[in-house]
């Protein structure tokens, strides 16, 4: 039986914050009880006899494990319902104070452990409520305070400010975490709507792809043979076979790509070495493709190989769709520092206006990778897709 990641965790980060709450008030009060009320080693009196040692009683014990656990169910409550939990453990402070007889003015160790259950409220709601815990706890400090002023008693001033700064910095540093967490957390999701949206575009330009250049086949053979079926019955048929096992290719590769989206990862994406079926594709489609490669061959970054054969994929597409030319080249250069493709033939060009979608969407590939992309007529006819995409270092 294999442990979880929180038994593996160390025994401080398994314990909850409130509790190390609980934890630090039993501390603090335990030391309050050895200051106040016992006699420690080395303590003596001002005329030279030892203090003497003190216990507040049955009654007196009583009362403090009342209030201790009272901040025991408070620090339960911290999480859930805060203002009712922080209430409880101020209660619970102000009760043991009170039996202590120091109710009248907190010191800083007795409440550190208020300001520490403070710094637990503020950084886990929002600021409203933190803010609420926060004037109560001010006003567990100032009430008795003003009380003493008003009767004229003796005020410790260092102490009192001590402690409230105790408590403002204890709120401050809990409410920008939250801040902090919160401010993270929206990053977050706006990184994944964004991964979402880039993935959709991804996905769209994947299906884009696959269906343009199918279809393109399918076209191009439907039409050949609707011109022959009368003529070379032999060469119709043959020409309805190939739009048959494009279309087939075609729904398979999309059936591919919606069960991809269903899988927790992803299948195997395309990539350079699936330019040989390309190839064969678009020669049984009627546009012969001479393919050559340069270079060593070695693997390349998956964002890489996926973009250079959508590249060729493409251009190849618009040839077989606007070209009306019988065969066109592909050459692919591995260089030292860069990826060379370069897609031409003599037929009359993309087409239309601008090429369509396809030039764009291959430009904005090449950019996505920094790389650099070109398209135009060429000189004596012909058209010519030009890419260069810089590779990483350790494929260089």
């Amino acid at each position: 039986m294999t442990a979880t990641s929180a038994d593996r965790a160390p025994l401080p980060r398994r314990i909850r914050p409130e509790s190390w709450a609980v934890v630090l008030w039993f501390a603090a009060y335990t030391f309050v009880l050895l200051d106040e009320f016992f006699l420690l080693p080395g303590e003596v009196l001002l005329n030279g006899q030892a203090q003497p040692s003190f216990s507040p009683g049955l009654l007196g014990w009583s009362l403090i494990a009342a209030a201790a656990a009272t901040v025991v169910a408070g620090s339960r409550l911290l999480r859930d319902r805060p203002l009712i939990g922080y209430a409880l453990f101020l209660a619970g402070s102000g009760w043991a104070a009170a039996t202590l007889g120091k109710a009248d003015q907190f010191d800083v160790v007795a409440f550190l452990a208020p300001a520490f259950a403070l710094y637990c409220v503020a950084v886990r709601h929002p600021r409203g409520t933190s803010v609420a815990a926060a004037s109560f706890a001010l006003a567990v400090l100032v009430f008795p305070v003003a009380v003493r002023r008003a009767m004229g008693a003796n005020i410790d001033t260092a102490q009192f400010l001590a402690v409230l700064i105790t408590v403002l910095v204890a709120w401050f540093v809990g409410d920008s975490t939250h801040q902090a967490r919160a401010h993270a957390a929206a990053l977050q999701t706006q990184a994944a709507a964004q991964a979402v949206t880039a993935e959709r575009l991804r996905i769209a330009r994947e299906m884009h792809d696959t269906v343009a250049h199918s279809i393109g086949i399918i076209a191009l053979q439907a039409g050949a043979a609707a011109r022959v079926v009368h003529t070379q019955p032999d060469r119709a048929s043959e020409a309805m076979r190939t739009v048959e096992e494009a279309g087939r290719e075609t729904l398979a590769g999309l059936r591919r790509m919606l069960g991809a989206l269903r899988e927790p990862e992803l299948s195997p994406m395309r990539g350079l070495s699936d330019l040989d079926r390309l190839a064969e594709s678009t020669s049984a489609a009627g546009v012969r493709t001479a393919l050559t490669w340069q270079g060593a061959r070695r693997p390349l970054p998956p964002d890489i190989d996926l973009a250079a054969y959508r590249l060729v994929q493409e251009a190849v597409t618009n040839v077989v769709r606007h070209a009306k030319t019988a065969a066109c080249e592909v050459r692919v250069e591995y260089g030292k520092s860069e990826l060379a493709l370069e897609v031409t033939d003599r037929g009359r060009g993309p087409g239309g206006p601008g090429g369509g979608f396809g030039l764009v969407g291959m430009r904005e590939r090449v950019a996505l990778l920094n790389g650099e992309f070109s398209a135009g007529a060429r000189t004596g006819g012909g058209f010519r897709v030009a890419a260069r995409l810089p590779l990483p270092e350790a494929t260089a």
